[in-house]
């Protein structure tokens, strides 16, 4: 925001109270509350609002307050974001970031445990990133900024209180708390991995059913099924809303014991 005076942020408690998450905190006493903006709860419109902002020059980050409430904006993320450059004839440019927390977290129920990769992944002319570590995010953030095209960031709610030693240098691309970029997917660097591993394991917080992991699969084995030795297993939620209850919630998604047992199948 320092460098581009085109860069704006805005959303539900971005200002003075610096974000449901802090992620923003101080921003509004730096650049004033026109580039670093309270938005009412109105994600339709908030969102709608950056997708004009966009249009007319600025570079704005819109943040949800939680990732399922921007289903709200799914037609401007879809009909309006997504789509603009193509049916405008190349006449727009939607440099747009929205991002905000998301993912399984400790007992926060059903509407706020949501992971929509899988909803967003489908849409044509959006691309999809998520941070796993303070330094990945670093990265994955300026480059979204800097795209001029509309990225979705999502942020895992389980991961703000990490700590890290940021390096002052321009940080490299890194599925959240399993990571990587999801759309579109890195397939050199996977098919680098796979070359030397011969296996894969995909673990997702995402549904199984519909995931972003079945469509990660699908291209492994399109691109790389001559180096695969053994079949690519993957671990996913289950197809249910997330409990409240914290043992049933548990027994939702993927545990470290569930991956322990898959990797020592695989390398039999």
């Amino acid at each position: 925001m320092k460098l581009d005076p085109t860069v704006c942020v805005f959303g539900e408690d971005v200002g003075d109270y610096g974000g449901s998450y802090k992620v923003t905190k101080g921003l509004a006493d730096m650049f004033g509350d026109l580039r670093v903006l309270d938005t009412p709860i109105a994600e339709n419109s908030f969102t709608g609002m950056g997708v004009g902002a966009g249009m007319k020059g600025l570079r704005p980050v819109v943040e949800g307050m939680n990732m399922g409430f921007l289903l709200l904006a799914y037609n401007q993320i879809s009909n309006n974001c997504g789509m603009l450059h193509y049916t405008s004839g190349g006449q727009f440019k939607i440099p747009l970031v929205i991002r905000g927390p998301g993912g399984v977290g400790n007992q926060l129920g059903a509407e706020h445990s949501q992971r929509l990769e899988s909803y967003f992944q489908s849409i044509p002319g959006l691309q999809m990133v998520a941070c796993s570590t303070p330094y990945t995010a670093k990265g994955l953030m300026k480059a979204a900024i800097r795209s001029e095209n509309p990225v979705v960031l999502f942020e895992h709610v389980l991961l703000y209180n990490l700590k890290e030693k940021i390096l002052m240098r321009n940080t490299c691309f890194a599925w959240r708390r399993p990571r990587w970029s999801l759309k579109p997917f890195d397939l050199h660097t996977i098919g680098n991995s796979i070359k030397k591993t011969h296996r894969v394991l995909i673990v997702e917080e995402c549904m199984r059913t519909g995931g972003i992991g079945a469509s990660l699969r699908s291209a492994i084995i399109d691109n790389f099924w001559d180096y695969l030795d053994a079949p690519i297993m993957c671990l996913s939620s289950q197809d249910v809303p997330t409990p409240y209850a914290k043992t049933l919630e548990d027994a939702t998604v993927v545990q470290p014991a569930h991956m322990v047992a898959a990797v020592e199948q695989i390398c039999q």
